[in-house]
């Protein structure tokens, strides 16, 4: 191969390269747009959805008096920490969310449905906030 083919050859994996990176940095950039959500989407905004208490099915409705009872739980995870690594929560600091299962008649695992409540007092919240899709969407919870 004489110098002329591999300053071809080079030339030819040089765009290969470029236009992979291109690419990819493109499916990146889509997947960003995709699942950026807008700031006033969040719960605790104008335009958060809400339930009251009595509209919540009657298992939620059983764990907020549990949440202000201090409990009992019937998982072993109920007040752990929730991180609101989603986002979809108004920003605090670590350990101010807690997480709560409100059981799924039928299932034999805990299901998708939660309430998380917020506040430096677990029996007193300052505010909760219930979700059915495990996280992808929370709706404040008017008491």
């Amino acid at each position: 191969m004489d110098l002329k083919q591999i300053r071809v050859r080079s030339g030819s994996m040089h765009r290969v390269a470029t236009w992979g990176i291109a690419v990819a940095l493109a499916a990146t950039l889509g997947t960003l747009a995709v699942q950026a959500r807008a700031p006033d989407a969040k719960p605790g905004g104008s335009n958060t959805a809400t339930v009251v208490v009595s509209g919540l099915p009657l298992q939620g409705q059983e764990v907020m008096d549990r949440i202000r009872q201090g409990g009992p739980f019937r998982y072993e995870k109920d007040g752990s920490v929730f991180g609101n690594r989603e986002r979809l929560l108004p920003g605090e600091k670590r350990g101010y969310y807690r997480e709560y299962t409100v059981p799924t008649p039928g299932l034999s695992h805990r299901g998708a449905r939660r309430i998380v409540c917020g506040g430096l007092r677990p029996r007193a919240p300052e505010a909760c906030y219930y979700t059915e899709d495990h996280y992808s969407s929370f709706r404040l919870i008017l008491q």
